[in-house]
């Protein structure tokens, strides 16, 4: 951005979106297109572009579309331009792994950005990794994607080419439940999840940590998230005595569940992980959604002075959609590829090489720079090093942050 500009070295204080298009392809070689003065690189975003969870996925989109802008105009990588080839895989798992298979197809493609889902991204992961095609997530939260599905007791790193800049619901989780049992002094809840990858694991660390600071778990239910009659569900918290509600999953159905919780009696607050951290919930919960709560990844993006410029920017763009949740993350996932991209063509007399994409995927590794939401750079597993959470509350029809911090073990 501006202050990169001047300062090369800080990579990303600024923020924004990329809307990637195909750029053409080239028959040899791996990676890029040859363009007038130079060669330009493709950046795919893989989010949910269309259906309930696309106001969260279209701010991914644009914030990697910014970011693709950013460092083309600025000439960050010399002889490098930068374009992003967004797909839709509307939180679908088969979708998703579709659009994977797409991006490897094209070899201008040297980088992924997304998905938004966990379970989306369980099905792309081994499809990217045969491809040695490097994927940032800015969003995905599920804790077995970088430490295996024995994370709690033997951590092993499935994929070397998967990486993100949001922390995991091994923090989350339990971050909320300290904040719930120790300042909103809460002591019996009733969990609630989706059953899918992500709601499902977050309720379940969440529920751990509960019961360790002496909370008691007074009723659990799963929903269908295709439906959204939860008067069942509702009945059954109003009479398990709970004074606080947690729920796994993500705001279209959260949004619905907290509005007919409140209709059956139970004058009680809904808590919630990032997955409902978005305006879309007080659109759908209505003025039932006051004093609910949610915890989201870092700090928010617009107290961040680190994000001035990103904030800027994405204005100046001129995108219809909001950056969202994401915004901040998608940026430095998308600037992350870029910096690898950067040391690569740098390690090659200023060219690619013929190896790119394995190249970039064993550079991420070691990428680090002051991104828009802070400090960006990756662990042994490909977990961001960035472990700050935020708790937000429904303050006046919007998210106003109470608490940020990180979860002590």
């Amino acid at each position: 951005m501006r202050q990169r500009s001047l300062i090369a070295i800080t990579a990303a204080l600024a923020a924004g979106a990329l809307t990637l298009t195909a750029c053409g392809s080239r028959d040899e070689g791996n990676g890029g297109s040859e363009a007038e003065g130079g060669t330009t690189v493709v950046i795919g975003v893989d989010a949910p572009l269309t259906g309930d969870l696309s106001a969260m996925g279209l701010g991914i989109k644009n914030s990697a579309d910014l970011a693709a802008k950013i460092a083309t105009k600025e000439k960050y990588v010399e002889g490098i331009s930068f374009k992003i080839e967004a797909l839709d895989d509307q939180a679908q798992p088969s979708s998703g792994q579709q659009n994977a298979a797409t991006f490897v197809a094209n070899k201008d493609v040297l980088g992924v950005v997304g998905p938004l889902n966990s379970g989306v991204a369980e099905s792309m992961q081994k499809v990217f990794d045969d491809a040695k095609l490097v994927e940032v997530s800015p969003a995905n939260t599920g804790p077995t994607l970088t430490q295996g599905p024995k994370w709690e007791t033997e951590k092993v790193r499935p994929y070397k080419s998967y990486f993100r800049t949001a922390t995991t619901d091994a923090i989350q989780g339990p971050f909320a439940a300290q904040y719930l049992f120790n300042d909103a002094k809460k002591k019996k809840v009733f969990v609630i999840d989706d059953k899918k990858t992500y709601g499902a694991g977050l309720a379940a660390t969440f529920t751990k940590e509960f019961e360790k600071l002496g909370g008691e778990v007074v009723g659990t239910e799963h929903i269908d998230p295709e439906t959204k009659d939860f008067s069942a569900v509702a009945t059954k918290v109003k009479s398990s005595g709970a004074d606080v509600v947690y729920y796994g999953g993500e705001y279209p159905q959260a949004g619905p569940l907290t509005k007919q919780i409140k209709a059956a009696g139970a004058n009680i607050p809904v808590a919630g992980g990032d997955g409902i951290n978005n305006p879309a919930y007080m659109d759908l919960g209505g003025a039932a959604a006051t004093g609910d709560f949610s915890t989201s990844v870092g700090a928010p993006v617009e107290e961040l002075p680190s994000a001035k410029d990103f904030v800027a920017d994405y204005k100046a763009e001129g995108y219809k959609e909001p950056y969202a949740a994401y915004g901040g993350y998608s940026y430095d996932s998308a600037w992350a590829i870029i910096e690898a991209v950067k040391k690569v063509v740098e390690d090659n007399d200023g060219k690619l090489p013929d190896d790119a994409r394995a190249k970039i995927t064993e550079a991420m590794q070691n990428v680090s720079f002051d991104g828009v939401t802070g400090k960006v750079s990756f662990d042994e597993y490909g977990d961001t090093t960035n472990k700050q959470l935020t708790v937000y509350k429904v303050d006046g029809g919007e998210w106003k942050a109470v608490k940020s911090g990180t979860y002590t073990g």
